[in-house]
């Protein structure tokens, strides 16, 4: 196997000096830790998350968190949160509203109170992909363009080939 030239000398490292590889690899925070040796300085932040992810996946999403915090700002690492009032101002029968979700988030209950408030609860039509609900979706979104319902498309992830 060949190193890439960044990387070059780094299988050697690991073989001569395992019990520091493996002190850092097994600490509780690696990626808030430096890595091994002269590695600290011959990488960059973004090539350490690579051994990173090599050594201790489960690290990997607060590693890029701080990566992005460092090399960004804040701004893109803390969530976002926005009223359905002020989601809603963006929308017009052209423009949908998209929601690309993180674990744990879901907005319906956000979605179907301001549906509610709006009188619009007998307009959304929530349907949720996969095992073969294609053509029930396709038949709702129809129908809401004609007649100006909503149609909320739920587990979108099931339906790769669908959304397409």
């Amino acid at each position: 196997m060949t190193e890439p030239d960044v990387y070059g000398g780094l299988f050697q490292s690991f073989a001569e000096n395992q019990e520091v590889w493996l002190e850092w690899i097994q600490c509780e925070k690696p990626q808030e830790e430096p890595l091994p040796l002269d590695w600290r300085s011959k990488l960059d932040d973004f090539q350490a998350m690579i051994i990173l992810k090599a050594f201790r996946n489960e690290k990997i999403s607060a590693a890029f968190s701080k990566y992005v915090l460092d090399n960004m700002g804040k701004f893109f690492v803390d969530g976002q949160t926005s009223t359905m009032e002020v989601v809603a101002a963006d929308m017009n029968y052209m423009t949908p509203l998209i929601f690309i979700l993180s674990t744990g988030a879901d907005p319906t209950t956000q979605l179907l109170k301001y549906a509610e408030a709006k009188n619009f609860s007998e307009k959304l039509f929530p349907i949720s992909l996969g095992q073969g609900q294609e053509k029930k979706a396709n038949a709702l979104i129809k129908d809401a363009t004609a007649n100006g319902n909503w149609v909320l498309l739920q587990n979108c992830h099931l339906a790769e080939g669908y959304m397409s």
